[in-house]
């Protein structure tokens, strides 16, 4: 039986590992490619043809067809009277200033307690002073229950982050409304280190300064990942055998 135990505990070890190998297979193939050579910077290309791009569906308002006045250099509907080197079209490139700083301190407590005796006070129940099938004899009380219930729980919440940094964004979509879609993606090679910053979301032509730049606290749907891949995020990572355990064991 302890030889059947410990067979049994080797295959499921050895098919977790397989799992784990399975599934980083094609990453660890690509890392032992890479062995020796700096992380590859990915091409320049059109965000619109990406596999997961979807082009973004807000509600709009009714369209208002363009009015000109005679002897006028005013057009009804115009956002400005002169011409600007602003971002207002599919293309054009505006910069975003990321300024996100993040600080939360919470702290709850929560306390819970409840006591409970009911007493019949029923000594026999319509003379019987037996229990049917068994015999045995009647309970001095009838129906007697007591319980007590209680509960004490605490958490607390203490989160600070920072990200100061700029990024350049192309406008990729015009919505009906005039409000612009951009999507920015920034690569930095530091020795065999890659940090990656990407930014997109929907912002109004008239929150973009005279500088063209605009802040991320302006952006709406706004989406910010900042990150990196490289040898020192590598050995920050579990290993695929830990990831596996970590999923399938239940404790």
């Amino acid at each position: 039986m302890y030889q059947a135990s410990i067979i049994n505990r080797a295959l499921l070890i050895g098919s977790l590992l397989a799992i784990g190998g399975l599934g980083g297979g094609c990453s660890a193939i690509d890392r032992l490619a890479a062995i020796g050579e700096q992380p590859k910077l990915s091409a320049i290309d059109n965000p619109t043809t990406q596999a997961g791009y979807k082009p973004v569906s807000m509600p709009m308002p009714a369209p208002q067809a363009a009015s000109y006045n005679p002897n006028s250099l005013w057009r009804n509907g115009s956002r400005a009277f002169f011409k600007d080197q602003r971002a207002h079209q599919i293309g054009d490139i505006l910069t975003v200033t990321v300024n996100f700083t993040d600080k939360a301190a919470i702290a709850n407590e929560t306390q819970r307690s409840r006591t409970s005796t009911e007493d019949s006070g029923i000594t026999n129940f319509f003379g019987i002073t037996k229990v049917p099938l068994t015999n045995a004899p009647v309970p001095g009380r009838l129906m007697t229950t007591d319980s007590t219930a209680s509960t004490d729980g605490k958490g607390s919440v203490n989160r600070q982050e920072a990200l100061q940094t700029s990024v350049a964004a192309v406008v990729t979509q015009l919505l009906p409304n005039g409000n612009l879609v951009v999507e920015g993606r920034q690569e930095i090679r530091v020795n065999f280190e890659v940090r990656e910053l990407i930014v997109a979301g929907i912002v109004r032509p008239e929150d973009i300064q005279s500088d063209n730049t605009i802040d991320s606290s302006k952006i709406a749907q706004a989406r910010i990942a900042y990150g990196g891949r490289g040898q020192i995020t590598d050995v920050q990572q579990p290993r695929y055998g830990q990831q596996v355990m970590d999923v399938l064991l239940p404790f």
